[in-house]
């Protein structure tokens, strides 16, 4: 990433509060999935020290993609009570706690994700979209990366940014919603091309670079490229259909209302987050230090060698990694293990 005039945090509400609610799996405290996404928040800026923050959730009542095609997450079983009303009381608490949080009518966190990546880069700014979902990894660019939060929580998040990425999937991120839509995303109950999983996706766009190129190639050149199965379940009529629909509805907006970075710069208020914490049992004290603008508590996170970074981070600002980083494997280049 060159450098920029800032850089901004942009969080996805609703897989992140899934994930802690999940993690938190009986705890006595009120509101413990709302808990974890302040903790994922606070540890989040304090490894990247951003300059701005912004969170996103998914409408609650409404959905475009499901006008669009109603089987869009229709498989989904109904949530628990307790993680609905977390969800419920997610957007206000932010905003309460002076944290810019944006709900769109009919439209996904995901969505919130490119228009504040777009905003950003268009005030000369690079941000960090930080996730649960692979979905955003077709927003990486030269000033956009994706801070991943995968199983084992924040001590096996991953950095990902475009020279990263085609060393995990092996595709580029201007390909990436094509080979999504080979592949196929189960948890949006959206099924891809039969024949056709991550690796031979991968295969098809290294030999063609998009799908459009390989629906203008010849039998045997496909054939060469995945296989005589693939290559004979790629051309079915049915799959053009399939891969249309999964790219119209894994494509983000870009263009929802957001605020400005500028308008979300931090620090915040300590005393206002305190309160709005409280109010729902939620006691943080110290570990807010990075999003108040003050310093990391003595002892608390100690300096250490950072981890191999990618050529762009050397922009952001200082970083402090937990002591407990020792012993762990090492990233692959371009990718960063956090805490």
């Amino acid at each position: 990433m060159p450098d920029t005039g800032g850089l901004l945090l942009v969080l996805d509400g609703n897989s992140l509060l899934h994930r802690a609610f999940h993690a938190s799996d009986g705890s006595l405290e009120p509101a413990p999935a709302l808990r974890g996404l302040i903790g994922y928040l606070a540890r989040a800026a304090a490894q990247l020290r951003p300059d701005a923050v912004l969170v996103g959730f998914d409408c609650p009542h409404d959905s475009a993609r499901r006008v669009d095609h109603p089987g869009y997450k229709a498989h989904r079983p109904p949530k628990p009570a307790d993680l609905t009303r977390q969800l419920e009381l997610a957007p206000e608490v932010l905003r309460n706690c002076g944290v810019g949080t944006v709900v769109p009518p009919a439209y996904e966190a995901d969505d919130v994700l490119a228009s504040s990546a777009a905003a950003a880069r268009a005030l000369g700014w690079s941000s960090v979209l930080m996730t649960s979902d692979r979905d955003a990894f077709a927003l990486i660019d030269d000033v956009t990366s994706v801070l991943r939060i995968r199983n084992g929580g924040f001590d096996r998040s991953v950095l990902v940014d475009a020279a990263s990425l085609p060393e995990l999937y092996g595709v580029h991120p201007w390909q990436y919603r094509d080979f999504a839509a080979l592949r196929g995303d189960p948890s949006d109950n959206l099924p891809g091309v039969r024949r056709f999983g991550a690796r031979t996706a991968a295969r098809l766009l290294a030999a063609f670079g998009s799908v459009d190129a390989a629906w203008q190639a010849d039998h045997a050149t496909l054939r060469d490229a995945v296989g005589e199965q693939a290559a004979t379940s790629f051309r079915d009529p049915a799959s053009r259909e399939i891969v249309d629909r999964n790219r119209r509805l894994m494509a983000m907006r870009h263009d929802l209302p957001v605020p400005s970075p500028e308008s979300a710069r931090l620090p915040l208020d300590y005393l206002v987050i305190r309160r709005a914490l409280r109010e729902h049992g939620i006691n943080l004290g110290p570990s807010l230090w990075s999003l108040v603008g003050g310093d990391a508590p003595v002892g608390a996170l100690p300096e250490v060698p950072p981890e191999p970074l990618p050529a762009w981070a050397h922009t952001l600002k200082p970083r402090v990694l937990h002591g407990s980083m020792s012993g762990r494997r090492d990233p692959i280049p371009g990718q960063t293990a956090l805490f």
